[in-house]
């Protein structure tokens, strides 16, 4: 265990997780509100940017090379450079005619960049830090985290709004927008290069081949699979968030499309506050309340009230279709309820993963119940914007006049029973969980 460093991790451990938190919001929610204003297709925003969430997903399968290969500090200095020079890329790249190929292009990149950052940053973090200092930075690092969230979901949004409030076009807006956060990209970086520690521990795994880490993956992936109960876990991680994947990224979209095409019609300046603001704090307050209400009755209690706040609150889009308002207010409202349902809702899902995860090569374990869960949100989202198509294009009587977004946020609905039915699935295993606990 490494001694207490000299330089204090209050200058760089705030950074590092903003540094963590800023790309993921690049590339999973900046694009699918300027997409939408240069007029891509829906099905194509909602297929392309839900693949770039595939790196995230599958970082447990690269994540032991990046121990035998340079220092964890050198690794994340390198994919903060990296992502410096793609968010450059999409400035450049977006006024241009071939802006949807070529930016899609950098952010496949730079979500790679930033998933192997997270993975070099999280291990820097574990190796600079004692025992007690990990614990009392923990909450730090989730704070700054969020922060980085509400910059990037609602600060950034709120810039391109402004921007293109006085006159500027959408993709001139949106340029700038990446050309600030290429100015703050390349000013963290500078800062960790001076604030980053250089610590004796950190060097490559001596004595590891490539050979040695396939071999034990496998081991740990094979061992995975033969958990007790793993086809009821992996329904449950599957299906837990089904109604949230499909709601994902479309809501973004039904608050773009104007009034008269059945959206909201709000601007960038309103998605950013909604979203990024209010959506991000309710977010925050429901996952607070999730974790002292399992910490007090236990995942056997709350499964239920929790998988009903996690579905059920999606109603509000649904009544927004039914009735279409430009009141900015209720709107809000209705954001950070379904968000707090959401925050409390999720926190069941993640005490069940950190369960059954326990064990041998626990570690590895619930890094592979968290790319399962990710696979819960990605593949059905990706599917998200052609079936909206599909309704789009068939319409179904009796609903608003064929108002798509009705009908769809009622077949958001429909996909509650599958969060139902994964509680059911995954009952016995929880039970047996939970008695575990207790003892």
């Amino acid at each position: 265990m490494n001694k207490p460093i000299r330089i204090s991790p209050w200058k760089w451990i705030p950074s590092l997780y903003i540094a963590e938190g800023i790309p993921y919001c690049a590339v999973n929610t900046l694009p699918v509100l300027f997409y939408c204003e240069l007029g891509i297709s829906i099905p194509e925003i909602t297929a392309c940017t839900g693949l770039l969430s595939l790196p995230w997903m599958i970082r447990p399968f690269w994540s032991p090379f990046v121990d035998i290969f340079s220092t964890k500090r050198r690794w994340t200095l390198a994919m903060q450079m990296l992502m410096t020079a793609c968010m450059l890329l999409v400035a450049l790249c977006l006024p241009t005619s071939f802006f949807f190929a070529s930016t899609l292009s950098v952010f496949a990149c730079m979500a790679f960049f930033s998933a192997t950052h997270d993975i070099a940053a999280d291990g820097f973090y574990m190796l600079a830090l004692t025992e007690k200092q990990q614990a009392d930075f923990v909450g730090i690092r989730s704070t700054f985290y969020k922060v980085a969230t509400v910059l990037g979901q609602g600060g950034l949004t709120l810039l391109a709004g402004w921007l293109e409030g006085r006159g500027m076009a959408p993709s001139g807006a949106w340029a700038v927008v990446f050309y600030c956060l290429t100015g703050i990209f390349f000013s963290i970086w500078l800062w960790h290069t001076q604030t980053l520690p250089r610590l004796a521990d950190d060097h490559p795994a001596g004595g590891t081949t490539v050979t040695d880490i396939i071999r034990n993956f496998a081991m740990t992936f094979v061992s995975f699979f033969r958990k007790r109960h793993i086809a009821a876990a992996l329904a449950f991680m599957l299906l837990f968030r089904l109604p949230e994947a499909m709601c994902g990224k479309m809501v973004a979209i039904f608050m773009k499309t104007p009034l008269e095409d059945g959206g909201l019609g709000m601007s960038l300046t309103e998605i950013g506050f909604a979203n990024g603001t209010i959506g991000v704090i309710a977010l925050l307050a429901g996952g607070v309340l999730g974790g002292l209400a399992i910490g007090r009755g236990g995942l056997g209690r709350w499964l239920w009230p929790m998988a009903l706040s996690l579905a059920l609150p999606c109603v509000v889009y649904c009544l927004l279709a039914i009735w279409p308002t430009a009141d900015f207010s209720l709107i809000c409202v209705a954001v950070g309820f379904e968000q707090f349902g959401y925050g409390f809702g999720l926190t069941a899902l993640m005490m069940y993963m950190i369960y059954f995860a326990r064990g041998e090569s626990e570690t590895s374990h619930y890094a592979f119940c968290i790319a399962f869960s990710m696979a819960g949100i990605m593949l059905p989202g990706m599917a998200a914007g052609w079936i909206f198509e599909r309704i789009s294009e068939f319409g179904i009587s009796g609903f608003s006049h064929g108002n798509s977004f009705e009908i769809y946020f009622w077949f958001v609905m429909v996909c509650c029973l599958t969060t139902f039915a994964a509680c059911v699935i995954a009952g016995p295993s929880i039970r047996e969980i939970t008695e575990k606990q207790n003892k």
